[in-house]
This record gives C-alpha cells, structure tokens and sequence, in this order.
C-alpha cells in the first residue's frame, strides 16, 4: 500500500487527531465485529493487565459503545470502554450513558486521549478518507496499543448484516474477517461492498482480494447441493473448500456457521 500524508488534525484546544465521521450509527450495527471479539479474544482481554478498550469515532449516538461494554463485560467483568469523538456536542450527549469506571466518553481522535488501550475498534472511521491516509493512519493507532494489544478497523453495512474488518497487532501481519447474515446472502462476493478502506479499490483481477471472492464464490456456487440443510451448512462447506485449497484461512468451524471466515492478511500466493 502506498504511504501518505498523516491523518489533518481536527480543529479544537485539544488538537485531536482526525477528522469528524458522519456520525451514523444504530443498535446492534456492530455485533458482528463485537461477537467476533467476545469469541476469539476474551482470554487476551482478561489476561491483559488493563483490558480498556477504545470505541474510536462511536458516532451521534454512544448506543454501539454501549452495546461493546456490555458484551465485553460478560466475558471480561475488568473490561473498560472508552468512547472517543472528536464532535464535543457528540461527547457531552453521551454522558448520560457513562457508567463509570466501566464506560466512559471522551473527546478525542487517532491519538486516542493519551491512552494506550488494548483493543481499539475503528468500524466505519477510514471509509471517509483517501486510501492513501489509511496506512499513516494505521500506523499512529497500532503505535498507541497496550503490548500485545489489537486494533480492529473495517466496515459494515447500516443494519449490520455484512462487515469486513482487518485485526492488526502493534507489528507484524494481521488476520481479515469477512462476516454475514448468511440466510440473505445470495453470493459471498456481496460483501465487497463492506470491505475496508484499504482495500475496496483493489478489488480488481490480479489484487489477492479479487481472487479471494472468486474462490469463495465458485465454491459457494459447488456446495449449492448442500443449500436444503442451510446456509450455515453451504457457507461451512464451500469456506472448507478454500481452506482445502490453500487458502491460509483460520480453521474455526464453529465460526464458519455463524458466517465468518478470518484468514491471515496478506495471504501467501495461493495456487
């Protein structure tokens, strides 16, 4: 990818990092992302020695935070959550919400308030910016993480039924997640239109990302005779397909029926 300028600085006292998002949000936008997390990394969070967890950019409404501390404390009751906007109008709202020490909102952007949380979850924050801003802005976020820390940024759709997210360590290469509500889904290469920023212009032949949906999709398409046992069961069969042919997807089949597919990014040549 190629590199870029750093990330404008929004205006204010603050000079935080970044750029005001839409704001746009609605209940249960984010659970896929948040399953996900709850699924594979509660063990991390409760070994971590603060497990505070950054909601970057929650939007107008601090309802997905809320829905992140509650999910999170389930797994993890020392977890805490802390909402960022750089929107102080945004901020002041969601003060209401705050259950203190647990979930807590505050004003800030890429520089995360001069935390250094564990996880930071960035969904729909990079779709706005240039595709050339996307690998400064990664870089200033993953040297903010707690070691051993994670930063998940992608994208989903307005209600939530396709999300596609990158799950980047503070160094070293990441995993890819590509999740759906299978029973609406009629192709898996749907979901191209929730891939992160860094990635939806390249989905284009000779691009890894390309290839990835065409695999998907011709195995979707040759496991159609196992669709009268669900779409849970297609979407396993055809994900174990790839998996088969050398695709370096994560064996989890138990995540596969909930219509996930994580794989390392990015990938091996494939042949």
């Amino acid at each position: 990818m190629p590199g870029g300028r750093p990330p404008r600085l929004a205006a204010g006292r603050a000079r935080a990092l970044g750029l005001p998002t839409r704001g746009t949000t609605a209940p249960n936008r984010l659970r896929r992302v948040d399953r996900w997390l709850t699924g594979t990394q509660a063990a991390l969070l409760r070994a971590a020695d603060d497990p505070l967890v950054v909601d970057l950019g929650y939007g107008a409404s601090p309802v997905t935070a809320i829905e992140l501390h509650d999910r999170l404390r389930a797994v993890c009751p020392s977890v805490r959550v802390l909402g960022l906007e750089l929107d102080p109008e945004r901020v002041a709202a969601a003060q209401a919400a705050a259950r203190p020490p647990g979930l807590a909102f505050a004003r800030g952007g890429f520089e995360l308030a001069g935390r250094r949380p564990f996880v930071i979850r960035a969904m729909n924050v990079l779709r706005q910016y240039a595709e050339h801003d996307v690998e400064p802005a990664w870089r200033t976020l993953r040297s903010r993480l707690a070691p051993g820390g994670l930063l998940l940024e992608g994208t989903c759709d307005e209600i939530g039924r396709r999300a596609c997210w990158f799950a980047l360590p503070a160094d070293g290469p990441g995993t890819l997640t590509l999740s759906a509500h299978l029973p609406s889904l009629e192709r898996p290469s749907e979901l191209a239109e929730r891939l992160p920023k860094a990635l939806i212009a390249r989905n284009t032949p000779g691009e890894p990302i390309h290839a990835l949906f065409v695999a998907l999709d011709a195995a979707w398409e040759r496991a159609a005779s196992y669709a009268p046992f669900g779409p849970r069961t297609r979407w396993s069969q055809a994900v174990s397909a790839l998996h088969a042919e050398g695709w370096p997807i994560h064996r989890t089949p138990r995540r596969w029926r909930l219509g996930e597919l994580t794989l390392r990014w990015p990938p091996p040549e494939v042949r």
